[in-house]
This record gives structure tokens, sequence and C-alpha cells, in this order.
């Protein structure tokens, strides 16, 4: 780990030859470009599952981590390090000072403090960022879910399902059933009913199963999905693959929503962060279900529900 001002000390190397000057001859001076620089803020379960993930992807060439715990960090730290054989480690610097963040590419915030009663979310707007860049995970990791369990009841691997969870990660969050599909062919067309109550097949169960299960991880303290679903929008915004996410982002315009909520629906992620919004076709009672945000987000009593600490944030930084 490089030290840092505000982070632990090393013993400095002596004037003395060393192993390095008799194995190398200096040939020009060095000269640290960093082209996808990833800071992480928070050493938690979270913080530290999103390094892991970004590194056994190959997706940074310096991870900053950042944490004001100065002991868990360095552990954290050192625990990375020590796995670096196992993966393509770049430099690693780590500080309790965020300066250490300075020319990212991205920087990603697992940790934040519980909102207090009464606070409105103007404490909580991110002004010092566009708009297109200030993503929430959103229902990144539900939507994989959704896949895995649809798949899992046809007996086709999740890839091959399309669906979407949208709205809220957690109870609130909103099954697109209209719009699920395998290899084209809408499951709508095959059962009318489907997600509903009279449904035979009770396909309702598996967004219950959604819901669950994001409970079960949090009950159970295991944060490896997480981690996956962050290096998977990591990807696509140092990539620039203009890939769809359902990620959360300011929605106001779209389905009569005049409010300036953050929800999560599909959009493209590329090198500016949030290029388009994918504008879904919704049933009635899809958007509906959708809109029932601007009773619980659009104002600042409905802001109390939203905590920053269970959602982690993206801000993609502008380089110099």
């Amino acid at each position: 780990c490089v030290p840092l001002k505000g982070a632990w000390l090393f013993t400095p190397l002596s004037n003395m030859a060393t192993v390095k000057s008799e194995l190398t001859e200096h040939f020009t001076s060095k000269e640290r470009v960093h082209r996808s620089k990833v800071s992480i803020v928070g050493t938690g379960s979270v913080g530290m599952a999103c390094p892991i993930s970004i590194l056994l992807k190959g997706l940074s060439d310096e991870l900053a981590i950042v944490d004001p715990d100065e002991g868990k960090l360095k552990g954290e730290t050192v625990d990375l390090q020590n796995g670096s054989p196992f993966m393509k480690m770049p430099s690693t610097v780590c500080s309790k000072d965020y300066l250490v963040t300075a020319n990212s590419s991205l920087v990603i915030v697992t940790a934040g403090a519980h909102q207090e009663k009464g606070e409105t979310r103007l404490n909580l707007k991110l002004s010092a960022f566009p708009k297109n860049r200030v993503i929430g995970s959103g229902c990144n990791l539900g939507t994989a879910r959704f896949h895995f369990l649809i798949g899992q009841k046809l007996g086709i691997h999740s890839e091959s399902c399309r669906g979407w969870i949208l709205r809220e990660h957690g109870d609130s969050s909103v099954p697109v059933w209209s719009g699920v599909n395998i290899a084209g062919v809408p499951l709508k067309d095959l059962d009318s009913d489907i997600g509903t109550d009279k449904d035979p097949e009770q396909w309702k169960n598996v967004h219950k199963e959604v819901i669950a299960s994001a409970y079960e991880i949090i009950k159970m303290n295991t944060s490896c999905t997480i981690g996956l679903s962050v290096a998977d929008l990591t990807e696509s915004i140092l990539k620039n693959l203009r890939r769809t996410h359902p990620v959360s982002t300011i929605i106001k315009g779209l389905y009569e929503i005049d409010e300036e909520v953050f929800l999560s629906i599909p959009c493209i992620l590329g090198e500016n962060g949030i290029t388009n919004l994918i504008k879904i076709k919704l049933t009635p009672e899809e958007e509906a279900h959708l809109k029932e945000c601007k009773n619980t987000l659009g104002n600042s009593e409905g802001a109390e529900a939203l905590k920053l600490s269970k959602t982690t944030i993206l801000k993609l930084l502008k380089r110099s």
C-alpha cells in the first residue's frame, strides 16, 4: 500500500545498492498514467466485496480505498495485497484522507450516514455532479435475481432470460411481467395472467423470492452478489460498453412523474455515465405501481425512507 498523509508510515530504503538497482538499469523517468482508477469509500462487507470483484475482472489499474477506521483499513488492504498473486492486482493506495481519490475515473460509495428524522431531500441532493454521473446501483442486483429465478423455474440459463425489476430495491420494487421474454417470446403471450393472483402457476412468487433473498443476504451478512453487481456496472462505465442496466437516476418527466425522485429504470451506461433512459412500455397497472413513488419519495417526508447506507452510489468523476 502506498503510504499517504494520515495513513501509516513505512521505513524508507537506504541509499545503498538494492536488489532492484542491481537487477535493472534506469532508462527513463517513471510516468504514471491512470486510465481506470477506481476509488472505494467504506471497508465494510459491501465495501470490500466491490474491489475483489473489480480486481477479478481486471477492470482497474489503480485502486484507492478510503475509510476513517485506520486499523480496519490497513487490515483489509493487507488482506487484498496478500491475494495479489491470484488476481491482476493494480497499484493500491489507502488512507482516511479523501485526497487519495483524486483523478479517479469512478468513485464507489458504500458507506453513508442514516438519515435523521425530518431531514429533507435537499440535504441529500448531490449538486456537485451532473445528473448523468450520479448513479445508484438500484435494481441491477434485483433484476439479476429475477433472471436467475425465472431461469430456474423454466430450466433455462439466466442469461437467456429477459425482464426488469424497476422502481426501488426491496419491497416496493416493480416486476415488469409484460416484458419478460425468453428468446423474444413474451411469457405473457403464453399466460396472460402471469404475475397476477389469477395465475395458476403463481409466477408472482418469483418476485416475492427476489425480495426475500435480499433480506436473507442482509440477515446472513453476505455481500458477494452486490460486489459482482457493482463490478458489472463498473465494467459498462469504464469500458464504455453502452449496456442497459436498471440503475437509479432522476426520472422527472417520465411516466408523468413531475417530482425530482431517484427511481430505478433501464438506462444505457457508458464512459459518461448514463447516456440514455430507456422508455420501457408498461401496462397501466405497472405504470401505476411505478408512479406510487410520488407518495413516498417525492417529498421531504417520503425522503425519510431513503437510506444512503443501503444504496451503493456510484459517482463518475470527470478527469481533469
